[in-house]
């Protein structure tokens, strides 16, 4: 039980720390979940960056961005 503390409580303290760690800004369920998502996502880029550096994830998203479109069946 105490490594999986330490490794779920590490994100949760950093989105805190950067979110001002008092409350949300929004009420209701809808808007508070679109403002988590946001820390999470700000705090998933900063992951990637720190991990594998800024020049690889624009290659990967202009790779990805730049794949051709293929529509799904049946649409």
């Amino acid at each position: 039980m105490g490594l999986r503390r330490e490794t779920v409580e590490h994100p949760f303290g950093t989105i805190k720390a950067r979110m001002g760690a008092t409350h949300f800004l929004m009420k209701r369920f809808h808007n508070v979940k679109t403002e988590m998502s946001l820390a999470v996502l700000a705090y998933n880029l900063t992951r990637v960056i720190n991990i594998i550096g800024i020049q690889p994830l624009i290659a990967a998203i202009r790779e990805f961005v730049c794949l051709p479109w293929t529509p799904t069946p049946g649409r």
